[in-house]
């Protein structure tokens, strides 16, 4: 396992990003990068509940929301894949704890956007090329009147 950061400096609020990193219709257009369509699934977006992060043929994985302090840092807890739609927990030690990390810094009128995540090191590559272009089209959003 390894951890990866990633940080991009964003004109807007820290309640601006949250809202385009969370927001359900932000959100896909944001992480439309790594899936098309994708988009999340929850009961009630508060600390302790479970994430289900899909794409529309049913696959993904699903996470506890570990902590949440709006709108300055949330830490998912990736449990386990989602294949058809369901839970498949996951047994492979290989996998520990795996996080993701997302951290508003506030700094004048810009904030920084830092996230870390967790990952196997065969994703590297491919969290390496994605992850910074669904950062670019957050700020894009984000920046957005």
């Amino acid at each position: 396992m390894t951890t990866l950061t990633y940080s991009i400096e964003i004109n807007a609020t820290p309640e601006k990003i949250w809202q385009t990193l969370w927001d359900q219709e932000n959100y896909k257009v944001w992480t439309n990068v790594f899936s098309q369509g994708s988009y999340y699934k929850i009961s009630d977006f508060k600390e302790g509940n479970t994430i289900h992060f899909l794409t529309p043929r049913g696959d993904g994985m699903y996470s506890l929301i570990n902590k949440l302090e709006y709108p300055d840092y949330i830490s998912f807890q990736h449990l386990g894949e989602i294949v058809n739609f369901e839970e498949v927990p996951n047994h492979d030690p290989e996998w520990g704890e795996l996080y993701e990390i997302y951290e508003l810094h506030p700094q004048g009128q810009k904030t920084t956007l830092i996230v870390k995540v967790d990952t196997l090191t065969e994703y590297t590559e491919s969290m390496n090329k994605t992850f910074p272009q669904a950062l670019q089209k957050a700020k894009e959003v984000a920046e957005q009147p």
